[in-house]
């Protein structure tokens, strides 16, 4: 299994960059709940440091639910970066579309980390942020590839996997501690047999027909 590297941020920084900011957003297929993004900024010390305890960190897709919080828990404990979280509700999906509620959640999280004038942000995707002054590359399957969006994958789902969790609690029908929200074949089935609750996302077809 390949595993995201660090030579894209190692270059950047020998280039004169000061600071690299990975993005990536989480839970846009799903059919409820908020769409979250995080925003970590890595300074040059991170990257002439060996993180053992990183070793085999990847895509949060990749992980297992224990091997994220584990990840999770090491990354909060850094010294050398920094982290914000942002999150577009369903209303505002439901108002500007998944698109650009992410886009949104994405802007607010980087201007969340007050990023200093040399900086850099690498996302995941293809389109860039609109409104933020820094400069930006997308990149394709990042979250895969790219060590610093790899890790901002795994903060942004394991705070959203939390949130769902207590969602779980208020809503008990659906069973989004199991699926977060994501359209798998028990949610469509209570979906269908209980109707849209009030953190369904209404804009999206499967929700949109039960209504």
């Amino acid at each position: 299994m390949r595993l995201p590297h660090k030579t894209l941020e190692r270059k950047l920084f020998k280039d004169g960059y000061r600071q690299v900011i990975g993005v990536d957003e989480v839970g846009v297929a799903c059919l409820a709940g908020p769409v979250y993004v995080c925003a970590v900024a890595f300074d040059e010390k991170f990257f002439q440091k060996n993180h053992r305890k990183l070793r085999y960190l990847r895509d949060s897709k990749l992980l297992l639910p224990h091997q994220r919080e584990k990840f999770f828990n090491q990354l909060t404990k850094e010294t050398d970066l920094k982290f914000r979280i942002s999150f577009s509700d369903v209303k505002t999906i439901d108002k500007l579309n998944i698109y650009h509620a992410a886009r949104s959640a994405m802007k607010r999280a980087i201007e969340k980390l007050k990023p200093v004038k040399e900086s850099i942000v690498l996302m995941d995707g293809k389109g860039k942020i609109a409104g933020i002054n820094q400069e930006q590359r997308a990149i394709v399957k990042g979250d895969r590839k790219v060590f610093a969006i790899a890790c901002a994958s795994i903060l942004a789902k394991v705070a959203r996997d939390r949130v769902m969790r207590k969602y779980a609690q208020k809503y008990p029908d659906y069973g989004f501690e199991k699926h977060k929200g994501y359209p798998t074949k028990l949610h469509n089935a209570q979906l269908v047999k209980f109707g849209p609750c009030e953190i369904h996302r209404h804009s999206f077809a499967p929700v949109a027909k039960l209504l």
